[in-house]
């Protein structure tokens, strides 16, 4: 079995919401897209985006960060926990990982997309899970205000000029958009131009496939 096949049937167990899951794909496409340019795993970049939310749909609340999350990641990451040591997101996902055979590489890359986690982004792959995240989804919902809902009619422009509209998708933090696609050593434009990529490969599960789909 797959790691997106293990990943999948977790997302399914534990998220219901139509909404959580279609951004869970939406960052695993643009996570498998992302991985060969970095000597990566597709299978496995793209099911860490399947997991990154696992737990966000039934432990939703976050907390500020401070010593009690490091803590927590800490004993997380050294397999000193048979529980969730807080029950919120994403630690409660993470330990039943953890607990059930995905290694901590996987498990420290979805703490670390986490501001308040204690986990700083070290790796490729932990800071291009930050710089998809909000993003995948800011993508896709650009391309759901097209007449034909499609997109591959979105380019780099388009997503630019609705970055510039505060009340398009407002609860999407344009700073932190820009500040984790710098973390890639990429301009902004690459990585929303490579995250339009990623999503067009799985656009009609996204539902943004259009009249191309």
């Amino acid at each position: 079995m797959t790691y997106t096949d293990r990943a999948l049937a977790i997302l399914h167990e534990w998220v219901q919401g139509e909404q959580l899951r279609k951004h869970c794909y939406a960052v695993a496409a643009s996570m498998r897209h992302f991985a060969p340019m970095n000597g990566g795993d597709p299978d496995l970049w793209g099911a860490i985006g399947l997991l990154h939310d696992m737990d966000f749909e039934l432990y939703p609340h976050m907390p500020p960060p401070g010593d009690s999350t490091t803590a927590a990641s800490e004993a997380i990451l050294a397999g000193q926990v048979t529980e969730a040591p807080l029950q919120m997101h994403p630690f409660v996902g993470v330990t039943y990982l953890r607990l059930n055979g995905w290694s901590p590489d996987v498990c420290r890359a979805i703490l670390s997309h986490a501001n308040y986690s204690g986990v700083p982004r070290e790796t490729v792959l932990e800071k291009t899970l930050a710089a998809v995240d909000e993003l995948s989804s800011f993508v896709v919902a650009v391309a759901l205000v097209r007449p034909t809902k499609s997109v591959f009619e979105v380019d780099v422009t388009a997503v630019r000029k609705k970055m510039k509209d505060k009340a398009f998708a407002r609860a999407v933090s344009r700073d932190e958009i820009i500040h984790n696609a710098a973390a890639l050593d990429m301009s902004l434009d690459e990585v929303i131009g490579h995250v339009i990529e990623g999503l067009r490969a799985d656009a009609q599960r996204l539902g943004i496939a259009g009249n191309a789909g």
